[in-house]
């Protein structure tokens, strides 16, 4: 295909405008996810095909700025003014015009092409506002289009109006942000210097935008400046003009740029957005006033939080009941009596206790109890409650160090430890971030709520097993506090949006599920089966009970399980729901009564919930903290559950008698 119809399209804007469902809408699954060279930073990559050309979309990283306050931002406006996509998409949301225009004015400065999709045009309506999308198009020089991403609507006529901006058939003015005389005088005077002086940076970078971002004081300019000959020439030339401005306006000179660029995009959004009707109380501002109310908000956060795990643990057991009928009543007896025709009876033995039982322990004791938790959480991030979660934790997160974003990540654990662990990059500071992937790995991820709902829920009650979370928050607090007292640094204010309410997608919801559970089966499936064979043929090589007496001083004697729980404990590493699916494989039956006491249900599961995540956790720190800081976070784990386990099962055995 010929170059010219390949197009590179980055879609840029302010986080939780719809900018990630608009790059589902155009890549559909056909999508990359990797990290940007050198950072930290999730980087999403799709294709698609439209009309003969062949578009690369790139969803840059959330910003309100492009300042060098974050990596974000960094990673953004380097994206945009070096790698120079052929078209910026800037989405905004209609409901929000002022705060994101201010987002469109940075843009605009870095004098990149750009086609802006006008998004939630549908929700702003609901607000009685309406915003003259041809009169803002004209304001700003761009095409504008209004768009509702969640339904599709205006995305073809978006992905038109990038190909005419391309094949010139639609004429870009954009518009030249002037500030005010003494500001835009002194940016002249250093813009020409720069131009001069910093001919190869000028290529990199417009020689304009270098000169406000100098006054600014923004730091990564000033390094990139004083990196070329005569740089600390012009950066020194920039400090005396930021301090004439200092005097001037009696502010430091990026507060004065920045109230700049606030009045030019409120002047926009009073001229272009217009309310037709007075604005109502309605029932998602009704609910976001109670949610994230500083009393009301944390009884309905503990009642949606013991809702969730409740209905997790009755749909669970429902559907375990119906699956465990289905599988050995009769697609298990079927398939070994077809087996027996043709193999070995040693085979069918290794077939029938190690590949089947592996296969049917995925799905009668994994799934039924993860999927349920996937809807949920997909209905929880698209409704809009999880930045109030972050909102109400804020507090309690900095008693360790941590900001209310950190929750965010704690809540995201419940489901994979994996991706909570990366989500920590959304943390200001490496001290931050550590902290947070120290104290995200001990979350019961579903792994291991399979254990604690399908042992200590199923057969002691709902209540025992929740008042285990709350030892494991106890647990979590204790240790976070003791990490943030070793730990040098202090944490940071919580900065973000606190998006309106919406009702979730279902479709969006099943897709998220979906996606979810596709990765859980492809990932631990074969893990379990794997897990389920090895099992098998060491109990056949006799091999396995070597391996239990080894273990039993500390299993038996310090832990007080029975010598074949060793076993379980050390295949948990690949998946912690391999505990205690391999642990039905050995005891040869699924009724958990019959091999363990209560007291030892109890330990068996703090055990399993603490110590050492699963392989795909410890890559991931790996992947973010280098290995001597993942070795000693598991190693933590790993004597902290031998600790607590031991203490819980001489303290309950004494206590029951």
């Amino acid at each position: 295909m010929e170059a010219k119809r390949r197009i590179t399209v980055a879609l840029a804007g302010n986080a939780n405008v719809g900018k990630s469902v608009i790059f589902n809408q155009l890549t559909g699954l056909d999508q990359v996810i990797g990290n940007w060279p050198g950072k930290t930073v999730e980087r999403a990559e799709g294709t698609l095909h439209y009309h003969g050309y062949t578009f690369k979309v790139l969803d840059l990283p959330g910003t309100y700025s492009l300042s060098a306050f974050s990596i974000e931002e960094i990673v953004a406006r380097d994206y945009i003014a070096i790698e120079r996509p052929n078209v910026i998409v800037n989405i905004v949301d209609a409901s929000a015009l002022e705060r994101n225009l201010y987002f469109t004015i940075q843009l605009l400065e870095l004098e990149a092409p750009m086609v802006m999709a006008l998004n939630q045009v549908d929700f702003a309506a609901k607000k009685g506002i309406r915003v003259d999308g041809e009169k803002l198009s004209k304001v700003l020089g761009i095409p504008v289009v209004a768009t509702v991403a969640i339904t599709g609507t205006g995305i073809n006529e978006l992905l038109s109006t990038i190909v005419k901006v391309l094949e010139g058939k639609t004429k870009l003015t954009p518009l030249k942000i002037s500030y005010g005389k003494e500001i835009e005088d002194r940016v002249e005077k250093l813009e020409l210097t720069i131009r001069k002086k910093l001919p190869g940076l000028s290529a990199k970078y417009p020689a304009r935008w270098i000169a406000v971002k100098l006054l600014e004081r923004d730091e990564d300019i000033i390094r990139k400046v004083e990196g070329y000959q005569q740089g600390l020439e012009i950066s020194a030339l920039a400090s005396t003009i930021a301090e004439e401005i200092e005097r001037i306006h009696g502010e430091p000179s990026p507060i004065v740029i920045a109230s700049e660029r606030y009045s030019i995009a409120s002047g926009m959004a009073k001229d272009v957005a217009h309310i037709e009707a007075p604005p109502r109380l309605h029932l998602e501002e009704r609910l976001d006033s109670i949610t994230a109310h500083k009393v009301l908000g944390y009884p309905i956060l503990a009642l949606v939080m013991a809702t969730m795990f409740a209905t997790i643990f009755i749909a669970g057991n429902i559907l375990v009941g119906a699956l465990e009928t289905l599988f050995e009543d009769l697609l298990i007896p079927a398939t070994l009596y077809l087996l027996s025709t043709v193999l070995p009876p040693s085979l069918v033995d290794l077939v029938s206790k190690g590949f089947l039982s592996g296969i049917a322990a995925g799905v009668t004791i994994a799934l039924p109890y993860i999927v349920p938790f996937y809807i949920i959480l997909s209905i929880l991030e698209d409704s809009g409650y999880l930045p109030r979660v972050a909102f109400l934790l804020d507090n309690p997160m900095h008693k360790i160090g941590l900001h209310g974003k950190a929750s965010i990540c704690l809540l995201l654990g419940y489901g994979c430890n994996v991706p909570a662990c990366t989500g920590c990059r959304i943390m200001e500071t490496q001290r931050e971030r550590l902290l947070g992937g120290f104290v995200t790995v001990l979350i019961p991820c579903t792994a291991r709520t399979v254990v604690i709902l399908g042992l200590v829920g199923r057969y002691i009650g709902i209540p025992a097993a929740l008042g285990l979370y709350a030892f494991d928050l106890f647990l979590i607090f204790t240790l976070g506090r003791i990490g943030f007292k070793t730990l040098p640094g202090e944490p940071v204010g919580l900065i973000m949006e606190m998006p309106p309410y919406k009702m979730p997608s279902m479709k969006a919801v099943a897709r998220k599920t979906w996606a979810r559970t596709r990765d859980f089966v492809y990932i631990a499936f074969p893990l379990i089966i794997a897990g389920s064979v090895v099992l098998e043929a060491l109990a056949v090589t006799g091999l396995i009970w070597a391996i239990a007496d080894l273990m039993s001083p500390l299993i038996v004697g310090w832990l007080g399980l029975p010598s074949i729980a060793g076993i379980p404990i050390i295949f948990g590493i690949l998946r912690k729901e391999l505990t205690l699916i391999l642990l039905a494989d050995l005891a040869g039956t699924l009724n958990f009564n019959q091999v363990l006491t209560p007291v030892q249900m109890v330990v068996f599961s703090l055990v399993t919930m603490i110590y050492v995540p699963c392989i795909a956790t410890i890559a991931a720190l790996v992947r973010e903290f280098k290995w001597k800081k993942a070795l000693a976070i598991s190693i933590i784990d790993i004597l902290l559950a031998l600790l607590v386990g031991g203490v819980t099962f001489r303290l309950l055995s004494r206590i029951l008698g």
